[in-house]
């Protein structure tokens, strides 16, 4: 698992579900400030669960498909995934002790 966050895209959204059993994608856009502003925290989660969880960052505007299938209407959205099933979706621009709370209910 990487240090960074990994670009999640339409054409390699379903492989890494299937190839790791803990995910957290950040739905994200450039122009969006609040997702401009989870972006650092995102990047720390990158760094402390880089053993356990899968951080990926998925640019909405690029990859519709994925956003529009999950019904991803505001961003940003964090979505935390297990064994391949959505368990938990994080609205808003969030503090970094809500999402290691809710990563902590799924390890």
């Amino acid at each position: 698992m990487s240090v960074h966050p990994f670009p999640v895209t339409d054409s390699n959204f379903e492989q890494i579900l299937k190839d790791n059993r803990l995910v957290l994608i950040d739905f994200w856009a450039n122009w969006c400030g609040p997702c401009r502003a989870l972006t650092p925290i995102i990047e720390e989660l990158a760094v402390e669960y880089r053993d356990k969880v899968l951080i990926g960052k998925l640019d909405v505007d690029g990859n519709p498909k994925t956003a529009e299938a999950l019904q991803v209407f505001s961003i940003p959205t964090l979505v935390i995934f297990k064994d391949g099933q959505e368990t938990e979706r994080l609205i808003g621009l969030c503090p970094k002790s809500r999402i290691t709370d809710a990563l902590a209910k799924h390890q």
